[in-house]
């Protein structure tokens, strides 16, 4: 039996419902919103497991289920190696969104990346710390800035709405999935320009620790894939 997670709530679950329906698989939840339980139309031996977003790269890892949708940015932030543990079968074409760094709007000496290694450089020689970056991507955003070899800043945990992190005083600087950029301006804060730390969107993937490989790729490949 393949155990395929999906998101269990809000557009997220709603597209991918949409896109298994285009491949002739109907999925749906087995009672009310709040049961984790769901049923598949169109195909055998496939049972579907609502799980939150977050959850799905923890279960993939495991081996707990076969396939499990869930966006880029979650995987390689929360696996380390991730390409060892899953294989991304197919991205869907929806859930797009942007890992970015973003700034005070007011700072307006700060545009490039260069411009704000700078200012973190000098924010540590005038305050005696490193500049806080509010993030809940640590391992995505330390792995970017290692590249581009920005070293003086620190990340701090942000389990909250990132973007008041900044107003509440702290943070200097944000670094949070976006995808119209909305929110941000709405908190007085601007993207760096430049090309983001990573571009996301929602994603089929294998998981190699649940095996049962060909009858996964036979599943895939009802799907078109």
């Amino acid at each position: 039996m393949i155990r395929l997670g999906v998101p269990s709530k809000g557009r997220l679950m709603e597209q991918t419902f949409d896109w298994f329906a285009a491949r002739g698989v109907r999925l749906s939840r087995a009672g009310s919103d709040r049961e984790y339980a769901g049923r598949v139309d169109g195909a055998e031996n496939v049972a579907l497991v609502l799980l939150s977003a977050g959850e799905i790269p923890r279960e993939l890892q495991a081996g707990r289920i076969h396939l499990g949708v869930t966006g880029t940015d979650l995987i390689r932030e929360k696996l380390a190696g991730w390409r060892s543990h899953v294989e991304e079968l197919a991205p869907m074409g929806f859930g797009h969104a942007d890992l970015i760094l973003a700034v005070p709007a007011c700072w307006r000496d700060c545009e490039t990346l260069d411009d704000f290694a700078t200012i973190a450089r000098d924010f540590r020689a005038e305050h005696g710390f490193r500049l806080r970056i509010a993030t809940k991507y640590h391992r995505l955003v330390r792995a970017w800035l290692s590249v581009e070899e920005v070293a003086d800043y620190q990340l701090v945990d942000s389990q909250g709405a990132t973007e008041g992190t900044v107003a509440n005083l702290t943070a200097e600087a944000i670094a949070d999935i976006t995808s119209s950029g909305e929110t941000l301006r709405a908190n007085h804060l601007k993207i760096i320009e430049g090309a983001p730390i990573l571009r996301s969107q929602a994603t089929l993937l294998r998981s190699v620790a649940a095996g049962d490989e060909a009858e996964v790729r036979e599943f895939a490949a009802r799907l078109g894939i």
